[in-house]
């Protein structure tokens, strides 16, 4: 009698390379690499070994080929772990994935590695029965994602058995999501495959591009329920419309992949109710923004594998950097409503639509940038056809195409573009997602967009790398100033850049500068202006770049905090420029006069301080700050050394009549100045008037009545001199006693008016000394070395002379030599032994 046995679903560890190859000959991708270590890859519990044992019992009971469930927990996990396993990485043409793809794979086969060692679930969740989606009675494709629905979507509490195997990521426009797709292709070489976009136009994009990478072999039509798949591994490509309308009746087992193009736009009502009917594969999506207005992408692919941020992409230059130019708006549009996250259309185009804007944007974009390539958005339709007229009327070899062009003529145009023959391509939603053009360059915003996921898209037209594009140029027509704030959005909003530099560069530098043949279109103006709406961030910007900041685009409160940190640093030699920039930029008269204070007070040339305060005074100068001046003058160590002609200044200014003060105030500034300059003012009166020494001494050496009376004395002595010498004796008078103090204060408001006081006093203050020039320097650098030339050709036989020998000047006399300190540790040379056959002098008197 026959005895049967039950085998262990289980493999012994002594057979497991012997049963990978046997469970890789059944489902079609290996279980073990080369140089892997089968006891250790393939070890109790890990998501390999989970996927053996489960390849083998489905082939003990008989199956020929593995089960959809089976496909969908380890068929990609496997693919992905072949794919990433070669070095470099490819596809099936040869094209090798860059590192951000890479990253996108290496993420996703991360969640199935752990998805798969969890405890196994039934592949419906909790099985409760899926929702049908009602067949849609319109067959036309939608032009754009409906937002509205979004809006108007409802959340719900029914389950979502598919949502743990519904992945996402996300990468920037031109960075080459495309490439990553057929990367999960090529891992999936085992399953089907269905790919979904948002325009009929990309399914014709995808299948061109996925059949250069050599999977066109695999392209089939949708497999509906009952139908066999005429190959293993079908690929279908179609459009989240098709998929809404049909998904009751696409097969429930031919697809264990689905590949959501731009997953922004499969967020409306229908589009993701058809996802959530379909449970059973494993979805990702690609996207570029991850909102639609209120919504999120992750509300519908909620876990992320892979996240590359639009800096971070410049930066490794995977796209072309972009250049910005801002142009002040002619048109209003304060008044246009924003509906469902974006301007309304037909109110857009009527402020827009008008045939003087329509001629200066053309005469803008020919005198700019002429022939360049580039791609133009306009507020609907036929402000599209009427913004082509104006441009073909100014030369420029321009054409419009919207949702009323035909297909043909459409794939017409956008080829004639390809090959040159148009360089200008004007729409209004159209080409604002999924097409793509290496060649396009500029991007003008002529219809201004109020969502940043439009404007990110695009933008996105121009990023995508050339061999002839130095860079992207993005035009917005917002303010130079303008902030995050604004209801437009701009490039810099987009990317939250601190400041704005015309035709600078937004993204960041690529680390590695890549060598172009094309020239820029764009030249970096040499100013720039902060547009980051935090205050923090602005002062940093200003504190940073205050050389190139453009005053007239700063608030009050920022020229003044611009002209402070001007005037610590500006260099004497950059004064010319900056006083242009004060004059010509429109800078305030507070934003110049804080300049010239902080110059005056701060900066550590002393030059630059003496013209600062010569300019400042120049001016008319409110009482609070002529002190601050005067007590900066006279006290403020950094003018120790230029105090009198600081002095100087002031008086002058005094006599002017450049101080805004009361009289009394005027007297004593004038006097408190004079006080400052005593020794000079002393020695201009003893100069003058030889009885001014004595007076001022018996003044200074006396006490009681005979000071009050050697007071009255100098006073008396003082009103009958002239004013510049009474004014200086008064000055240098200092009194003990009240009397005379009184006495000396009576005569100081006798002698003259106080203009004439304070002239006088300045007149006794020396001029400034010229600063010697650079030429002057020089000469007398070049005389030095001249004379050290000399010194080091004297031969070196007359040494002993030259020692005992004094040198004669020029008259024959001797001339007396200075005695050098030594250069030793602080002790004395030796003294020179001289030799008994000389004497100790040989000069003869």
């Amino acid at each position: 009698m026959q005895q049967t046995t039950d085998h262990p679903t289980t493999t012994p560890e002594s057979g497991l390379a012997a049963a990978a190859l046997r469970a890789e000959a059944w489902a079609g991708e290996a279980f073990l690499h080369s140089e892997e270590d089968p006891e250790q890859v393939l070890a109790p519990g890990t998501a390999r070994r989970r996927a053996l044992d489960d390849a083998l019992a489905e082939m003990d009971a008989g199956a020929r080929e593995p089960s959809p469930a089976w496909k969908v927990r380890y068929g990609l996990m496997l693919g992905l772990e072949r794919v990433l396993s070669d070095r470099p990485q490819r596809l099936a043409s040869g094209t090798e994935l860059r590192r951000h793809q890479v990253d996108a794979l290496a993420g996703m086969l991360t969640e199935l590695i752990a998805a798969a060692q969890e405890a196994e679930e039934p592949l419906n969740g909790n099985g409760a029965a899926l929702e049908e989606v009602e067949p849609d009675e319109d067959d036309e494709e939608p032009d754009e994602t409906s937002e509205e629905d979004v809006l108007e979507e409802l959340p719900s509490d029914k389950p979502d058995p598919g949502a743990i195997r519904r992945y996402r990521f996300r990468h920037p426009t031109a960075s080459g999501k495309t490439i990553a797709a057929a990367g999960f292709v090529e891992a999936a070489r085992s399953l089907g495959v269905l790919i979904l976009t948002h325009r009929r136009l990309l399914v014709s994009q995808f299948q061109r591009d996925l059949r250069q990478e050599g999977y066109g072999e695999r392209f089939t039509d949708p497999i509906e329920r009952g139908q066999e798949p005429p190959q293993r591994n079908p690929l279908t490509i179609q459009t989240y419309a098709w998929f809404a309308r049909h998904v009751g009746d696409v097969s429930r087992t031919a697809y264990q992949l689905v590949i959501c193009d731009e997953a922004h736009t499969a967020l409306g009502e229908k589009t993701s109710a058809a996802i959530r009917s379909f449970p059973e594969p494993i979805y990702i999506g690609m996207t570029a923004t991850e909102q639609l207005i209120a919504k999120q992408v992750s509300d519908v692919f909620p876990a992320s594998v892979d996240d590359l941020p639009l800096a971070d992409a410049a930066r490794r230059g995977l796209i072309a950097p972009l250049r910005c130019l801002r142009v002040p708006p002619v048109a209003a549009i304060h008044s246009v409503p924003i509906v469902g996250g974006d301007f309304e259309e037909r109110a857009l185009a009527q402020a827009l639509d008008h045939q003087a804007l329509n001629q200066a944007a053309a005469s803008l974009y020919r005198d700019r940038f002429d022939s360049t390539p580039g791609i133009v958005y306009a507020a609907g339709v036929d402000h599209a056809y009427n913004l082509a007229k104006e441009f073909r009327a100014a030369g420029l070899k321009a054409e419009a195409v919207s949702g009323r062009t035909p297909p043909v003529k459409l794939a017409e145009t956008l080829a004639a573009y390809e090959r040159g023959e148009i360089n200008v391509l004007i729409n209004a939603m159209l080409l604002a997602e999924g097409w793509n053009s290496p060649r396009a360059t500029v991007c003008m915003h002529l219809a201004p967009t109020a969502s940043r996921r439009v404007y990110q898209q695009r933008v996105g037209r121009i990023m995508r790398i050339h061999p002839r594009k130095e860079a992207g140029v993005v035009i917005d027509f917002v303010p130079k100033g303008a902030t995050h704030h604004e209801r437009v959005v701009s490039l810099h909003s987009l990317l939250d850049s601190d400041f704005y530099r015309e035709g600078a560069r937004v993204t960041p530098a690529p680390r590695r500068r890549i060598q172009r043949r094309a020239r820029r279109k764009l030249t970096p103006a040499p100013w720039l202006v902060p547009v980051t709406p935090d205050v923090k961030r602005r002062l940093a910007v200003i504190a940073r770049e205050w050389q190139r900041i453009d005053p007239k685009y700063l608030d009050e409160d920022e020229q003044r905090f611009w002209a402070t940190i001007a005037g610590r640093q500006i260099r004497f030699d950059e004064r010319a420029e900056f006083a242009r920039k004060l004059t010509d930029r429109g800078a305030s008269r507070a934003c110049l006069e804080q300049f010239l204070a902080t110059c005056a007070a701060e900066n550590p040339n002393r030059r630059l301080r003496m013209t600062a305060l010569a300019d400042r005074v120049a001016m008319i100068v409110e009482r609070a700050d002529f002190d601050d001046l005067v007590t900066l003058v006279t006290q403020a160590p950094t003018w120790e050394k230029d105090r009198l002609q600081g002095v100087r200044i002031l008086l002058r200014a005094l006599s002017e009549a450049h101080a805004d003060a009361p009289e009394q105030i005027l007297a004593r500034w004038t006097w408190r100045l004079a006080r400052a300059t005593r020794k000079v003012q002393d020695r201009r009166a003893s100069a003058e008037f030889p009885e001014a020494k004595r007076l001022l001494g018996a003044l200074a050496n006396s006490r009681g009545h005979r000071h009050e009376e050697n007071a009255a004395k100098l006073v008396n002595s003082a009103l009958e001199q002239p004013v510049q010498v009474g004014a200086a004796l008064l000055a240098s008078a200092e009194g003990y006693t009240p009397r005379a103090n009184q006495l000396i204060d009576a005569a100081r408001e006798r002698i003259a008016p106080l203009p004439e006081i304070a002239a006088a006093l300045a007149e006794n203050l020396p001029a400034p000394k010229s600063q010697p020039g650079r030429s002057r320097r020089r000469r007398r650098r070049k005389r030095g070395a001249q004379r050290q030339a000399q010194t080091q050709q004297q031969p070196q036989a007359t040494g002993a002379e030259s020692q005992e020998k004094p040198a004669e000047s020029s008259d024959g006399r001797p001339r007396r030599r200075r005695r050098r300190r030594p250069r030793d540790n602080g002790t004395a040379p030796e003294p020179a032994e001289l030799s008994p056959a000389e004497p100790a002098s040989t000069t003869e008197p």
